[in-house]
């Protein structure tokens, strides 16, 4: 089976590395694209500049969004994604150290699908990254594609 997709949106590098150093040690079905800004995330979504091959940079399955992005921040990303036709249903997870309730209340308004605190250990980085694929890509049934 085709591995899944999921699309890491994050301006920290260290936190990208840490993902990728976690499921590293795991047996999982997808792979990771990175996006380092919110400007790049969005050309990633919209096949645009350097991502408009989309065999090598297909649409995710899943979004891995932080919010504390400078310039085009997750909220803003988030608002764009859930608002555009071929995206809306795109699942969204917020990813992001953030335990503030407001910024928890807008991103469900705002239509995120889940909100994850990053954690600080890279065994639960682990844990979390496994529950995703279980949960996201394989017990979840997913919505029909937009035309």
């Amino acid at each position: 089976m085709k591995p899944a997709i999921i699309l890491l949106i994050d301006d920290n590098h260290m936190d990208i590395e840490l993902v990728l150093l976690a499921i590293a040690g795991l047996e999982v079905n997808y792979e990771v694209q990175t996006a380092h800004s919110g400007y790049e995330a969005l050309d990633y979504l919209f096949g645009r500049a350097k991502f408009a091959d989309r065999s090598r940079f297909p649409l995710p399955d899943i979004v891995l969004l932080d919010l504390k992005m400078p310039g085009l921040d997750g909220h803003e990303v988030l608002r764009r994604i859930k608002t555009t036709p071929g995206l809306k249903r795109l699942p969204v997870i917020i990813f992001t150290s953030s335990k503030e309730d407001i910024d928890r209340a807008n991103c469900y308004d705002s239509g995120a699908n889940s909100y994850v605190v990053k954690p600080l250990l890279l065994e639960e980085l682990q844990t979390i990254m496994k529950q995703i694929e279980t949960y996201w890509l394989d017990l979840n049934i997913g919505p029909p594609t937009m035309p």
